[in-house]
């Protein structure tokens, strides 16, 4: 896709576009669509293509919660493993660490 398509719009357009009618989406080409026409799209658009074979069914949802600020001291090696992945990277040091978390509370009793 050219960047020259791209537009941006703000929440409340959007409200007003739908509210207006102007949703611009073919809800009845998508609404008639299979499973294998839904898969078919995916594998031929380069956006998933990192994420077509992703085992989705262990997926959870995450309200994110209210952060506590700490300093913490982490090898250098760690830190640059996560930075070079790229924005958001002290979010995804959360995220393996909220998996440890959760990995370990597994098998034990609570109360």
């Amino acid at each position: 896709m050219s960047k020259d398509r791209i537009v941006r719009y703000t929440f409340e357009e959007i409200e007003e576009k739908i509210a207006k009618g102007g949703d611009r989406s073919d809800w009845a080409r998508v609404d008639a669509m299979t499973d294998e026409d839904i898969l078919a799209n995916m594998r031929d658009d380069p956006d998933w293509a990192d994420f077509i074979d992703v085992d989705w069914s262990k997926t959870k949802i995450v309200v994110p919660a209210q952060k506590t600020s700490i300093s913490i001291r982490l090898d250098a090696d760690i830190v640059d493993f996560f930075k070079a992945t790229g924005k958001g990277y002290q979010t995804r040091i959360n995220a393996v660490l909220r998996h440890y978390m959760d990995e370990q509370g597994k098998g034990k009793k609570s109360g």
